[in-house]
């Protein structure tokens, strides 16, 4: 459970949406048996809403660990949506493309290997929208090129933000996270009121930031 919101109301939310199509549904359950943190299903639900109303056709991702977002993201564009997704764990890097080969997506996924910010102040390309979904306490430094990649009208959308409710209240604070919750309020307060950013802040999965770029 997220810990954002009570347990009955998770599972309540949960249970009105359907099933993914199999080959989805079996990659996000073998996800869930290996452990391995996977977007929430009601914010992927809200992500699919979002790129159809929107028509995103380019999406650029910090974070694949084993490709389930990217493919959920390249299948709600379509065969012409395109995504890069940022990696840098070796290991998650292989299962991201034997997932991605699996689901025939080669072709609408790029992985770029690497350190998110290193490589995002290389990019020269811009999105439709911009997906964080890394290290927690990386969104503050990666803010300033997220936002030079984003095209006039798209969204920036993070994940994580509310981080099992430590960013709201210094009560759930775990001592080892300190530096993590600093830089992420910090972060929130800047997209907040940025002069280019209309921000929405969302207790969905473990906390949804969704922020449009003014045109």
């Amino acid at each position: 459970m997220s810990e954002i919101v009570q347990d009955y109301i998770e599972n309540y939310i949960r249970g009105l949406i359907p099933e993914n199509e199999p080959r989805i549904e079996k990659f996000r359950n073998q996800a869930l048996k290996d452990e391995i943190p996977i977007i929430h299903k009601e914010v992927q639900k809200h992500i699919e809403l979002l790129i159809c109303s929107h028509k995103i056709q380019s999406i650029l991702e910090v974070g694949t660990a084993v490709g389930f977002s990217a493919s959920v993201f390249a299948l709600a564009m379509g065969p012409q949506g395109q995504v890069d997704t940022i990696e840098r764990n070796l290991k998650m890097v292989v299962q991201a493309d034997e997932n991605i080969t699996d689901l025939g997506l080669k072709n609408q996924i790029n992985l770029i290997i690497g350190d998110a910010q290193e490589n995002l102040t290389k990019l020269d390309k811009s999105y439709d929208m911009i997906f964080l979904d890394g290290a927690k306490g990386h969104y503050i430094h990666l803010l300033d090129d997220c936002l030079r990649c984003l095209k006039p009208g798209g969204l920036l959308i993070s994940d994580n933000v509310l981080y099992k409710g430590m960013i709201a209240t210094n009560e759930l604070v775990i001592r080892r996270k300190i530096t993590i919750v600093k830089r992420m309020r910090a972060y929130l307060e800047t997209i907040a009121n940025h002069p280019q950013l209309l921000t929405s802040i969302l207790p969905l999965g473990d906390g949804l930031a969704i922020s449009w770029k003014k045109d």
